[in-house]
């Protein structure tokens, strides 16, 4: 048998603090290090796995024979398998072969914490390490005031293996052609922040990236770890934040991923109600075991501290949250005071979202939740579950629904396109259109809008501009913003011949506009979380489609007065109430030519005039073009 020196990065206060859960940096530990031992050169194995007898390390170096290299298991009971292989290096190929005290069964694992993979339908982890030199100390120091909660956020959802294809090879881009191609094509386009679906290793491509198998290390698909680092650092190099998708709700059976990994339920809940995930037939993770909640928030650190990631978004939050998600009577069990919330999992965000803001401050967490439980983006300390921000599914589900509808019926359902406004402020919300709505049968954005083209690119001009005059930050998914026509297509390329023509010119030009518009308005972002930063003008004009409302700074020069007609029919002469006196100017039109909009305007400053109107001191009559936003400085 090969030698295996008996080696250690722990620290007895390491192992306690593994024991007890609050170990939040075990990527430093865990997985395989190059190291030197006795002047020789080689690497350090460290794998959790309490029910094994024997644990060894197969790979290239040995031809994958089991017993040749057998990791020493520690004294302390925490389970944990480690050694120094001499020899081995960067770039050698590995699994762990693991016979289980439970009936002898033996595993075959990818290492958990290995930080590269090799490329997918191949399952091996790699040795792996790289002295990447960050450029991005500017962006680092100053990011707090681009990250915070009354910083603009306008962000771009990508799905990295399909925004841009090289069609002509059949192949992905790598990070090092997306660090140009989509860096600059984000700057272009305004947009503060680039959200991606997750890149984290994960072995099935129509998964999207939602069944991770690789933890800590981003996927092979387009390259090596440090040029992920370096598509990173572009995006900051150019004042843009980068969020990640994350995914501690659930992970996939496959057999070299985590799922009964020593042989026994490791990772996840022994119990099939608590354990397993009927929708998505996946595992669900223990939140009740401390070793793993340590993992699961060591690796949400882990892209904090070494990809400088600026956020993340975290993945199906409620079906983490409810004991009884997706299932029938008797697939459940409640919790011990009888209510159907998961306590561990209350616990596991709670401390999850403690760790992550105590040690990178000028970042932010969100939450993709979808219920109505309560104080999601509210601080631990006053009982929240302490995200910075929420999706507000609410309203995308609400305002969708009512743009589909014909501009005839909607002066039925104007409550559609108001209600999210009586509980905008109950939480920080995030406006999003993600991914989700344009796929399995639901349309693209733009399929979604009723009437000829024209109308369905006024419709879709006016659904944004009501979102980015809306409280709350914005996410959009790649394509909608140049009026994709098809559904997202994973397998292939975003429709960028659709660029060729005027109307989808026009509509990209449009959202560029609109996200200047914004991240230099501050009365759309300073309160965005706040009823202080939103009055309602009207919300109850009915028979014209109109609602009209105020969006606040913190300066009240900086106030804008924001109304949508939310039909084709021109309105002159439309009275709003206004609450100060001066002169009404038009700063922002959906319907100009420039957009592909019919170019009814408000071109000369409106007077405001002392009769009251809509409960306010003064009004103005203003001109309202067809399915447009229009927004209006008040000028002394």
């Amino acid at each position: 048998m090969a030698q295996v020196k008996v080696h250690s990065l722990f620290t007895e206060f390491d192992i306690n603090l593994f024991k007890a859960g609050k170990h939040f940096r075990l990527y430093e530990k865990f997985g395989s290090h190059l190291a030197t031992v006795d002047g020789i050169d080689g690497v350090y194995f460290a794998v959790w796995a309490p029910t094994a007898k024997q644990v060894s390390v197969i790979g290239d170096f040995n031809y994958w024979m089991e017993g040749e290299h057998q990791l020493n298991v520690r004294w302390d009971s925490s389970g944990i398998w480690e050694g120094f292989i001499p020899l081995i290096g960067k770039g050698d190929a590995y699994k762990y072969k693991i016979q289980s005290h439970n009936n002898n069964i033996k595993t075959e694992k990818a290492d958990p914490y290995a930080r590269r993979y090799e490329h997918p339908p191949k399952t091996a982890s790699i040795v792996w390490d790289d002295d990447y030199k960050w450029k991005d100390a500017d962006w680092m120091k100053t990011r707090k005031k681009n990250n915070a909660l009354d910083a603009p956020y306008s962000v771009y959802e990508v799905h990295l293996g399909s925004w841009k294809k090289h069609l002509e090879e059949d192949r992905f881009m790598s990070y090092y052609e997306l660090a140009d191609d989509l860096v600059n094509y984000v700057k272009d386009m305004n947009f503060t922040h680039v959200e991606l679906m997750p890149i984290m290793e994960f072995p099935y491509d129509p998964s999207w990236g939602y069944q991770i198998t690789g933890y800590f290390a981003p996927t092979s698909r387009f390259g090596y770890p440090e040029e992920f680092k370096y598509l990173v650092d572009k995006l900051h190099q150019n004042g843009i934040g980068l969020i990640l998708d994350w995914v501690p709700s659930h992970f996939p059976e496959d057999a070299h991923g985590l799922g009964f990994f020593d042989g026994s339920h490791l990772y996840e809940h022994p119990d099939k109600r608590k354990g397993y995930h009927q929708d998505w037939k996946s595992l669900i993770f223990n939140y009740e075991r401390n070793e793993v909640r340590s993992f699961l928030i060591s690796n949400a650190a882990f892209w904090m501290d070494q990809y400088h990631a600026d956020g993340l978004r975290v993945d199906a939050v409620a079906s983490m949250l409810f004991l009884d998600y997706s299932r029938e009577d008797g697939e459940w069990e409640p919790n011990i005071y009888g209510g159907r919330e998961n306590l561990a999992v209350i616990s596991f965000l709670k401390e999850l979202n403690e760790e992550i803001y105590a040690s990178f401050p000028d970042v932010q967490t969100i939450a993709e939740e979808s219920t109505a439980f309560p104080m999601v983006s509210k601080p631990t300390f006053v009982g929240g579950l302490g995200f910075g921000m929420k999706w507000m599914m609410g309203w995308m589900h609400d305002t969708l629904e009512y743009f589909a509808k014909d501009p005839v019926y909607r002066k039925h359902h104007q409550n559609d396109i108001t209600f999210s406004l009586a509980y905008a402020f109950t939480e920080n919300f995030m406006l999003p259109l993600s991914h989700d709505e344009v796929v399995y049968g639901k349309n693209s954005i733009l399929g979604r809008m009723p009437g000829d083209e024209w109308q369905r690119f006024a419709n879709l001009r006016l659904l944004y501009g009501y979102m980015f005059t809306h409280p709350g930050t914005k996410l959009l998914f790649m394509g909608s913003e140049f009026g994709q026509y098809n559904e997202w297509d994973f397998e292939g390329s975003l429709d960028w011949n659709l660029l060729e023509f005027k109307p989808h010119q026009d509509m990209q030009n449009y959202y560029k506009a609109l996200n200047k518009f914004y991240t230099t308005t501050p009365a759309l972002y300073e309160k965005a979380f706040s009823d202080e930063g939103f009055e309602w003008i009207s919300y109850d004009d009915h028979e014209n489609c109109v609602i009209s409302y105020i969006r606040k700074g913190y300066k009240a020069e900086n106030h804008v007065v924001i109304v949508c007609n939310l039909t084709p029919t021109v309105r002159e002469h439309y009275k709003i109430g206004v609450p100060s006196k001066g002169k009404l100017k038009e700063v922002f039109n959906s319907d100009l030519e420039a957009f592909g909009g019919s170019g009814v305007s408000n071109k000369k400053q409106i007077t405001i005039k002392k009769e009251s109107w809509n409960g306010k001191e003064f009004s103005a009559e203003l001109t309202l073009p067809p399915l447009a936003v229009t927004v209006f400085e008040i000028k002394p």
